[in-house]
């Protein structure tokens, strides 16, 4: 369990907060470059850690992504026109550039030189499969943009979704991180005398992104596992993204919880293929099923099954098929993180055991990385750029393999990650 001042501490993540703090030391999914669309598309509204920002796209195809108050009369720069070098208030014109800064106020005089001393709150953004990334923190502090495999493969070889989850972004993390869930909460998923339906032992090693989850299952004596080990190595990705263990005939998947504030989040999930483009099977997983990415309202990225309606459960399929009675794995993810006692857990009331280890390991990370900032050091995962060049692993090997053999066959060229950073 966690004291409740540990878990404000990791559930408050606005302007000013150590969690806050933390997060904007590192490059961030904000939106969906396909919400933004061309430059007379308009701007979009992006909240994120507590922020209202606005992002728009210039003739040249870079992204904007600043304050969504005109510095002027603090009107809203939603409503602003997008002139393609820049967004100009419409309530006095005030105009705008990516970097923030004042192009034209058409009411003040020139020799004043009033716009040089006017700046808008502007952050750096890029695109990376069909994602737009911010840096938000310092200035001083900011790092090389990760080297994530889908930002090195063409844009046909990914594909990117965002939801609403109705929950502070911790809940996710955490239900990203258990892999004990898996033969429950998904039972209906598991084959009848697989290796996942057996119980696991744990191991956690440190590494430059963040931290590695070895889930081990040993093959049982007189089956056909016999001699065998089924590994599930989940790379956790500092400060809120995971890579969802996948076999190696299917696209690996980065899920990462965004906080909109401290009762919301954003999850994106970018899945991608290194050596082919996704294929008309893959996008009809992606699309329809509900398993990774959830068909959602386009406006307001709720999902279509969500608490409001019960997440669409059908109580028949739960007492024959399924455990939930609710469709996609996503959704069954979705359901119970959002319903813990209120959208941030209680955690101090829990009974922890042993297959929480990952979770137990990430808090005390994160704790001890806000706390060392608390005191003046600087976390040295965003600065680790090389190092987030990483896949998941979900393989069932000989008993003679180490788990570093195997999770080092998996990654891709060019790889250096460190096994204990």
């Amino acid at each position: 369990m966690l004291s409740i001042e540990d878990n404000n501490l990791l559930t408050q993540t606005g302007p000013d907060t150590p969690m806050g703090d933390l997060f904007r030391r590192f490059w961030l999914p904000v939106a969906l470059s396909r919400e933004v669309g061309t430059f007379d598309k308009g701007p979009t509204k992006v909240n994120v850690l507590g922020e209202k920002l606005i992002a728009f796209r210039n003739k040249d195809l870079s992204i904007g992504l600043v304050d969504s108050m005109c510095p002027h009369r603090l009107a809203n720069l939603y409503w602003g026109r997008n002139e393609g070098d820049g967004l100009r208030c419409v309530y006095h014109g005030w105009k705008f550039d990516k970097d923030g800064n004042c192009l034209e106020q058409p009411a003040e005089s020139e020799q004043t030189c009033f716009k040089e001393h006017v700046k808008l709150r502007a952050y750096p953004a890029r695109e990376a499969a069909g994602v737009i990334w911010a840096y938000m923190g310092p200035e001083d502090k900011q790092p090389a943009f990760p080297e994530f495999e889908f930002a090195l493969v063409p844009e046909d070889h990914t594909y990117s979704s965002k939801r609403l989850q109705l929950c502070n972004w911790l809940q996710n993390l955490e239900g990203e991180l258990d892999t004990a869930h898996v033969q429950q909460l998904h039972a209906h998923e598991v084959v009848e005398g697989s290796m996942i339906a057996l119980a696991p032992r744990y191991e956690i090693k440190d590494t430059g992104f963040g931290m590695l989850m070895i889930a081990k299952r040993e093959g049982q004596d007189g089956t056909a596992h016999e001699g065998k080990i089924n590994w599930r190595m989940t790379p956790y990705i500092m400060p809120a993204g995971t890579l969802i263990p996948q076999t190696p005939d299917r696209p690996q998947h980065l899920t990462f919880a965004v906080p909109v504030d401290d009762t919301n989040m954003l999850g994106f999930t970018v899945s991608w293929r290194a050596n082919r483009p996704m294929d008309d099977a893959d996008m009809k997983r992606f699309e329809e099923d509900d398993i990774l990415h959830l068909r959602v309202d386009p406006k307001t990225f709720l999902p279509l099954a969500n608490i409001h309606n019960d997440y669409l459960i059908d109580r028949a399929s739960q007492a024959t098929e399924t455990m939930t009675g609710i469709a996609g794995l996503r959704m069954q993810d979705v359901a119970v993180q959002e319903d813990m006692g209120g959208p941030i857990a209680q955690r101090h009331r829990e009974k922890l055991g042993s297959t929480d280890l990952a979770i137990v390991m990430m808090r005390r990370k994160l704790l001890s990385t806000l706390k060392a900032m608390q005191n003046g050091e600087e976390p040295s995962h965003p600065s680790d750029s090389a190092a987030f060049k990483c896949r998941s692993v979900f393989a069932e090997e000989s008993a003679t393999k180490t788990w570093q053999e195997v999770f080092l066959a998996a990654q891709p060229e060019g790889s250096v990650i460190s096994l204990d950073a």
